[in-house]
């Protein structure tokens, strides 16, 4: 029977999505069988998460006596402890933990929060010598263990802001201050995961383990988007909205051609037509027009037919740049249409969404930045066509 006391800690591993795939990362790393995150504290050894090939018999919630543990020691002066081949080992060859449970190979790594609070160890164990002398295998064991302190300061941050949100009288505003800090807080962790993938995509020629990377280098760019989209929609929301960097641009029709492409590459099973003239010396931020197109071709891709071309034209017209973009497919309904550009109105009117649905919040969002319109209509004759229109030079108000 799991000890009340520890629910809270495990139920915080438990809620860390990244944790089963750095487990099964740490045995492939080290080809260990056994893999766990352990609370630890003065007095007890908890295990929160599991991942065993060797049946030791621990499940999330098991315990072990501290004493006979060598993570008892590492909470007390905080330093990994790694050895592959115990029976030879000068010091643990004589320790009584790999006696007690017959190791050979052991790595504990230190879980440390922000605060310098010791909350456990990321460790993996296997009854049989393994090669732990590379030290790719420390770095990386010791990234994942940051990634998840920091999940778990993230996850501290969270509660201690609801509690504060709770007893506010600005509660909707204090709640999108929250997360644009929680966008902040995830990048880093984020970027331990994608230098991690690269670690590892260096060190393997394994095809299996390799696309194993690749869907997770592929998850963490999915994520960044998601990041970013979080961080504009509270900008956004806040009333300061979207930052700009304007500046008169030479190459916009250049952007907005490797824009197209980086769809089309995502999508490839979607036709795309597009006709480009832009002029040079337009005044406005290009990146963030990059954004807004590629908001609008992914939501065009996403929702339109696909039995259809998606066509795209980008032109001057009385000293505007406008970008109108056609898909065809089942029209928007009359309901839907005045809420387009509010936040996660498909997902909550029911409609096939696959992200925050932010992207066309945003996207208008852009065009009023640039002190510009973006528009929608949507019929079963002429499609659904979002038309943005924004000033080419800047103009004195």
């Amino acid at each position: 029977m799991t000890n009340p006391a520890f629910l809270s800690d495990i139920e915080a591993i438990r809620s860390i999505d990244a944790v089963p795939v750095i487990l099964s990362m740490v045995k492939h790393l080290t080809g260990m069988r056994f893999a766990a995150v352990a609370r630890v504290t003065d007095s007890n050894w908890v295990a929160c998460a599991v991942d065993d090939s060797i049946e030791f018999g621990l499940k999330p919630g098991g315990e072990l006596v501290l004493e006979s543990t060598i993570c008892h020691e590492i909470r007390q002066h905080k330093q990994p402890v790694i050895f592959g081949h115990a029976s030879t080992h000068a010091i643990f060859s004589a320790h009584h933990t790999p006696k007690t449970y017959g190791l050979e190979s052991y790595i504990s790594i230190p879980i440390v929060k922000a605060n310098g609070d010791f909350f456990g160890t990321l460790c993996a164990i296997d009854s049989v010598p393994a090669n732990l002398d590379e030290p790719a295998i420390a770095k990386t064991l010791t990234l994942f263990a940051q990634l998840i302190a920091m999940s778990l300061d993230t996850q501290s941050r969270l509660q201690a802001t609801e509690v504060e949100l709770s007893n506010a009288n600005e509660l909707g505003r204090l709640r999108e201050q929250f997360i644009a800090v929680l966008g902040h807080d995830l990048r880093t962790p984020l970027s331990a995961v994608r230098m991690s993938t690269d670690l590892l995509e260096s060190k393997t020629e394994d095809k299996r383990s390799l696309s194993l990377i690749s869907a997770i280098r592929n998850s963490s760019v999915r994520m960044g988007v998601l990041i970013e989209n979080i961080l504009d929609f509270a900008r956004g929301r806040l009333g300061g909205g979207i930052p700009l960097q304007r500046k008169l641009v030479d190459d916009l029709q250049q952007t907005l051609q490797l824009t197209l492409d980086e769809v089309k590459a995502s999508h490839p099973n979607v036709t795309f037509v597009h006709a480009l003239d832009v002029p040079g010396g337009v005044y406005c931020d290009a990146l963030r027009i990059s954004q807004l197109l590629s908001n609008l071709l992914g939501n065009a891709a996403t929702h339109g037919s696909t039995s259809a071309p998606i066509t795209l034209k980008a032109y001057s017209e009385n000293d505007e740049i406008v970008i109108s973009l056609t898909n065809q497919g089942t029209p928007i309904s009359a309901q839907l249409l005045p809420l387009l550009f509010e936040p996660f109105t498909r997902s909550e009117a029911g409609q096939r969404c696959e992200g925050l649905g932010l992207g066309l919040y945003i996207a208008s969002q852009i065009a009023t930045a640039h002190n510009g319109t973006l528009s929608v209509t949507s019929n079963i004759e002429s499609g659904t066509c979002f038309v943005a229109r924004f000033p080419a030079q800047f103009k004195w108000l």
